[in-house]
């Protein structure tokens, strides 16, 4: 039992003495760095094959754009080399300003894409033929969950799509 109430007070101890953030804002002001990076996976699977792009934009301007229906286009270490569609994967890399792929990173978080406690956003109707998922590090706070946002948050889904557009265009 007296171990019991050493362990409450220490965790009263730290509580009270405030060892770290309660509650961290996720609505942050995005600060240039070349440690930023978000990663977008797409996949349409309206067709057979299913047809993914991968955007990756890093702090830094780079940005690779993957695309195809080899599972390459959102796994690099797929391991399906026999499957027809193995090899069916283009790439570009494009260099982009730092600060617009800060606004990039800027309109994300506005968006609440650091947002893990948002509430009522979630859509009723299941997306079967589309899914689009997001990690991001942005000034040291992370998002990795791998869900479906058209479901989770149609509305950062939409955006997330907004920023695929601007980099899977024909002429680039």
């Amino acid at each position: 039992m007296k171990l019991k109430q050493i362990a409450i007070a220490l965790l009263a101890g730290v509580i009270l003495n405030g060892c770290g953030p309660f509650w961290v804002d996720p609505y942050i002001t995005v600060k240039e760095s070349s440690l930023n990076w978000v990663i977008i996976h797409y996949y349409n699977m309206n067709k057979s094959p299913i047809r993914r792009i991968g955007i990756e934009i890093y702090g830094n301007g780079l940005v690779y754009v993957k695309k195809g229906t080899s599972e390459l286009v959102s796994n690099d270490f797929a391991k399906s080399y026999k499957h027809e569609d193995w090899g069916k994967i283009k790439t570009k890399r494009i260099q982009i300003d730092p600060k617009d792929a800060n606004d990039i990173f800027q309109n994300l978080v506005n968006h609440g894409v650091l947002d893990r406690e948002k509430t009522f956003k979630a859509s009723k109707k299941k997306s079967q033929d589309r899914f689009i998922a997001v990690k991001a590090n942005i000034c040291n706070n992370t998002y990795s969950d791998n869900v479906n946002m058209f479901e989770e948050d149609p509305d950062l889904a939409e955006q997330l799509l907004d920023v695929i557009r601007e980099f899977d265009t024909p002429g680039r």
